[in-house]
């Protein structure tokens, strides 16, 4: 009675914590461009910036919005957006990509 009691709080806990993200990710395979920020004004330089991960064990790299916008000689910002690409947790690449003046 006991073990079925714990496999069965096991069970509801695992329902009530909350699996879902605010970001759409796949068990298997992820490849997203997604929206950070944006204004009405159009950028007419471009920068990025990238990070990796190995085994969700190690992550590396640089991808702030200010990194981004060194490499790409912008002083205002006018849209950001962020994409990733994941497969099996095994290798993660991540980028910044800033848009601006």
């Amino acid at each position: 009675m006991k073990r079925t009691y714990l496999v069965g709080l096991l069970v509801i806990g695992g329902m009530l914590s909350g699996c879902a993200s605010s970001v759409p990710v796949g068990a298997l395979y992820t490849e997203l461009k997604l929206p950070v920020t944006a204004t009405s004004t159009p950028g007419k330089k471009e920068g990025t910036a990238e990070c990796e991960s190995i085994l969700s064990l190690v992550a590396t790299g640089d991808c702030s919005i200010e990194t981004a916008k060194k490499n790409g000689g912008i002083s205002r910002v006018s849209s950001v957006d962020w994409e990733v690409k994941n497969v099996l947790g095994i290798i993660g690449k991540y980028k910044v990509r800033v848009t601006g003046e």
